[in-house]
């Protein structure tokens, strides 16, 4: 019988072979480290010092949580001789265990405990014990949450810390989190504790090369905020999204250096058809019998729109709020993306174009712009988390309206304006921008965005009560602006036309406006206020007066009334040079105030 030799073939990262196994040339090398260099301006890189300092900071936690367990195990008359080995530890997940941390960030830190702590300890005696050290300020605890919550500073370094309390009798130091069997007996909260640390310890195992793959994935986070697609919660993608999707590309590429999987993740994700998944690696079934991310058995799975789903039992879609317009959005910013780093390859380019941010306010010539004001700072606070949460409600309402092709949301939020100065009131704001259809046929358009915009309010309101949350002074406004009013409303903004290839915007802001070090949702940077004509905000406010119909709703269960006002209405202040206009062509608003049931804007569009 002839002898048959095999040839072994060489392990892989991901669901299929590389795409490539090229090994970096020195201009690629290069390349990384001019990226390296662009980086730093924009605070990515922390110092030595300061992670040193975090390190301390998680010791000193982790053996608080040794000492409390140590406690309440006493307390609880376990035997001695468990005691002594009884564990407990502090592990982190997050963009902190990833590393790929910035300046100032949070860290995200998950408590384990043996099966004898509970819960309910770890919200009271171990919440105490923190209160009990001098370095622990603004300590606050949110036990309702989906996934319950610690918030705290420590010296100065926010973190937050969930709970987990696993089926073991003590936390040996070498405990893997990825273990499956960790989760048999495990109640809800403690597996949804857990995912963190399950998800971020799994991307790390599946990655090639660490080091590139943590500077890849700095350059994306960098360039996604810069761009205004980095909001899980506004339907765009959060950290662990970004860090999946730079996974990914890596094992597609596992010798490529930063420089190349920078271009090479521009390359993948503009040509992905959506809605196929993104996977790191082949799902598993543990028979826990927890609910995942699989479309041949759930429905509603079918319809997610970008799929990139979690490595770690039971597998998640972590991109469920994804919409058309943020999709299409986000696939636009991909290709864009791909042409930049086309450039920078060839040498046509520094990496610093890619890092330049677009001007949002420039781009849409119609905008809907939200407000949510309440009369105290706890209650704002509280309101504008219910708000922010249902905006991407209100941009599918939008997307589907039939006059409406895409609805971008600005991740970032913004002081909302007085409505007088002896008011005592807290308000935030977003921007939304709206690109209309172009319809063939008359010289008007008349769009009515009536329900849209009642629909959300109404599903807002209606969680607030349900939510025992509602305070009859929280208020939703929303209004129409066109491009060139914006400047009435954020004053402080340099809402300015972007000149072509320029970096001039980057090298004037000031350290603090460049430092993008809040790993959030809503880490953006702002240009600096800049004064406008006085002549032209006149002009455009009156402009607006015919066009719009800005209404305060109020659920049924407490009014049958709202009040209707246009946006000069709502804020004197910002058009106190009205009175000197010429009117004669705009029709004249009610002195008083018409009751209505419907929260409206109306539009009647110029071609």
């Amino acid at each position: 019988m002839p002898l048959i030799i095999r040839s072994q073939t060489p392990k892989h990262y991901g669901i299929t072979s590389p795409i490539s196994l090229v090994l970096p040339k020195e201009l690629d090398l290069v390349l990384t480290q001019k990226l390296t260099e662009a980086l730093k301006p924009f605070g990515v890189f922390e110092e030595e010092l300061e992670l040193q300092r975090r390190i301390l900071v998680l010791g000193k936690l982790n053996t608080l949580v040794k000492e409390w367990i140590h406690e309440i195990s006493e307390s609880k008359n376990i035997p001695a001789s468990l005691i002594e080995n009884v564990g407990g530890k502090i592990f982190t997940f997050g963009s902190y265990r990833l590393g790929v941390h910035t300046k100032g960030a949070d860290i995200d830190a998950l408590c384990v405990a043996p099966r004898h702590v509970e819960r309910s300890d770890f919200f009271t005696s171990f919440y105490d014990k923190l209160k009990e050290q001098e370095e622990v300020k603004d300590l606050r605890a949110v036990e309702e949450a989906f996934v319950p919550v610690i918030k705290l500073s420590f010296d100065g370094i926010e973190i937050d810390i969930l709970f987990a309390r696993l089926a073991l009798q003590t936390i040996p130091e070498n405990l893997d989190l990825r273990d499956d069997s960790l989760l048999k007996n495990l109640d809800i909260r403690c597996i949804r504790s857990l995912n963190g640390c399950r998800v971020t310890d799994e991307i790390l195992h599946l990655v090639p090369n660490i080091e590139n793959f943590r500077l890849t994935l700095r350059a994306i986070k960098l360039w996604a905020k810069r761009h205004n697609i980095y909001s899980n919660i506004l339907g765009f993608l959060g950290g662990v999204s970004w860090a999946m999707l730079v996974a990914r590309t890596c094992q597609l590429y596992p010798n490529a250096v930063a420089s190349t999987l920078v271009h090479k993740f521009f390359l993948v994700f503009s040509k992905w058809e959506w809605p196929n998944p993104v996977l790191l690696k082949q799902p598993e079934d543990c028979n826990l019998n927890l609910p995942v991310w699989d479309p041949r058995v759930t429905p509603s799975d079918r319809y997610h729109l970008m799929p990139i789903i979690t490595p770690a039992y039971p597998q998640q879609n972590s991109t469920y709020n994804v919409s058309v317009s943020t999709r299409n959005i986000m696939v636009e910013e991909f290709k864009q993306g791909l042409a930049i780093t086309d450039e920078i390859l060839q040498n046509k380019a520094d990496w610093s174009k890619l890092f330049e941010a677009p001007n949002f306010f420039q781009k849409y010539k119609h905008y809907i712009v939200l407000l949510a004001s309440a009369p105290t700072e706890k209650q704002h606070l509280e309101w504008v988390g219910l708000v922010e949460s249902k905006i991407r409600i209100l941009v599918g309402n939008l997307e589907k309206n039939e006059f409406i092709t895409l609805a971008h949301v600005n991740p970032q939020s913004f002081p909302g304006p007085k409505e007088g100065i002896d008011k005592e009131e807290f308000s935030t704001m977003w921007v939304i921008g709206i690109d209309f259809k172009k319809m063939e046929g008359s010289e008007h358009l008349n769009v009515d965005l009536t329900f849209d915009i009642q629909s959300f309010t109404d599903t807002v309101y209606r969680q607030a009560i349900t939510s025992k949350m509602f305070e009859p002074d929280m208020k939703i406004t929303v209004m129409h602006v066109k491009r060139k009013q914006l400047h009435q409303l954020l004053p402080d903004l340099v809402i300015v036309k972007r000149r072509k290839h320029s970096t001039e915007g980057l090298r004037g802001m000031n350290d603090s406006s460049v430092d993008l070090s809040l790993d959030s949702d809503n880490s953006m940077s702002m240009p600096s206020p800049t004064s406008t004509s006085s002549s032209a905000a006149v002009k455009s406010a009156h402009s607006a007066m015919h066009t719009i119909k800005v209404w305060y709703p109020v659920p049924e269960e407490l009014s049958s009334q709202v009040v209707c006002c246009c946006v000069a209405d709502l804020f004197p202040s910002c058009f106190q040079k009205m009175a000197s206009a010429d009117l004669s062509d705009v029709p004249l608003l009610p002195a008083n105030p018409i009751p209505v049931l419907k929260n409206s804007i109306k539009l009647r569009l110029s071609r």
